[in-house]
């Protein structure tokens, strides 16, 4: 059989890609061609639709939990108590009660949710975190694709079918740090503009905050289909680069419809982490002052591993229904 030019491949695959993104880089796009329909609940309506989701499975999820926090211990650990007695101790000798309780356990919140209390991770120790949370999502992603389709399961179905596409999924992933590189070269900008006093103010300021902002919205508009990518290439027999481009596919013309659903994920995720947490810190170091002899008892570090477990179990399931909702409306662009 005689074998297609290459050249006349090439060709058809670029008329084909032309024809499903109709938008044009640097180029005005008419309102025809980047409109497409997206029928989604509310943001307060779909982010109770994944709460009841998953409260409908609660014991199922609640075990996911338990394994994600068992394992985490035995091959990362928690974090420190004796940082976290230090950073306290710290707070309440220099405040002098000028933040009040509530300042010092929002002090405490932030530094609680940018690491500050866990100590440094060895190399193997962070392979070992991003192995446990890909294969928490992996799981809670499978769980729900058969939950869906009616299908009654367990959670050892879920760990030990759910692994099939690791590997490809670590090919998405890889795709994913890589379109956060501008993001995170704005973080390394902004620590080292903040030693040299370049934010002091002036238009070196102005210009750094703009290139920041760009960078951030660029490493934002990639990862937005990426996302769904990392869904999709957990259907059998799915290929990563594939996934990578039936995921553009979705989301164009609607792209920034979805990122505000990601945004809003975050956001929702921040919010409850602080109702969460800033009242048990401050109960918490209410009974200590009481008790001192408990002082050694991790709860905020415990508190935090919890929440981490129910965080990417939670935002498994907001990106994957998500997804369903937009595959229900995927019509082509105009």
């Amino acid at each position: 059989m005689r074998q297609k030019n290459p050249l006349l491949k090439i060709k058809q695959n670029i008329k084909s890609f032309l024809k499903r993104r109709p938008h044009r880089s640097f180029h005005l796009t008419r309102h025809r061609d980047y409109a497409r329909s997206l029928k989604l609940p509310g943001y307060f309506a779909f982010t109770a639709y994944v709460r009841k989701t998953i409260w409908s499975n609660r014991r199922l999820f609640g075990l996911l939990i338990v394994f994600y926090i068992l394992i985490t211990i035995f091959m990362v650990g928690i974090a420190s108590q004796d940082t976290y007695n230090t950073i306290k101790g710290t707070l309440d000798t220099t405040s002098n009660n000028v933040l009040g309780e509530i300042g010092k356990a929002g002090l405490l919140f932030v530094t609680a949710i940018t690491g500050g209390l866990s100590q440094s991770l060895s190399d193997i120790q962070q392979v070992y975190t991003g192995i446990i949370m890909l294969i928490v999502w992996l799981t809670s992603v499978w769980l729900l694709r058969n939950i869906l389709a009616g299908h009654k399961v367990q959670l050892r179905d879920g760990l030990y079918n759910a692994g099939a596409p690791i590997v490809s999924t670590f090919v998405v992933m890889l795709l994913l740090l890589v379109q956060l590189l501008p993001f995170a070269l704005v973080l390394i900008g902004y620590s080292a503009a903040s030693t040299s006093g370049l934010l002091a103010g002036g238009v070196e300021s102005m210009l750094f905050w703009i290139a920041a902002g760009l960078m951030t919205m660029l490493s934002l508009y990639w990862i937005t289909s990426t996302l769904f990518a990392l869904v999709i290439v957990t259907l059998p027999g799915m290929y990563p680069f594939q996934a990578i481009k039936t995921a553009g596919d979705l989301v164009v013309g609607r792209r920034l419809r979805i990122l505000l659903r990601f945004l809003w994920m975050l956001l929702s995720t921040v919010v409850a982490w602080a109702i969460i947490m800033i009242p048990i810190i401050m109960i918490d170091s209410w009974i200590k002052g009481i008790w001192p002899v408990i002082s050694w008892v991790p709860t905020i570090p415990a508190l935090l591993l919890v929440l981490s477990a129910m965080t990417v179990i939670w935002m498994s399931s907001y990106v994957y229904l998500l997804y369903r909702k937009v595959v229900a409306d995927d019509v082509d662009p105009a």
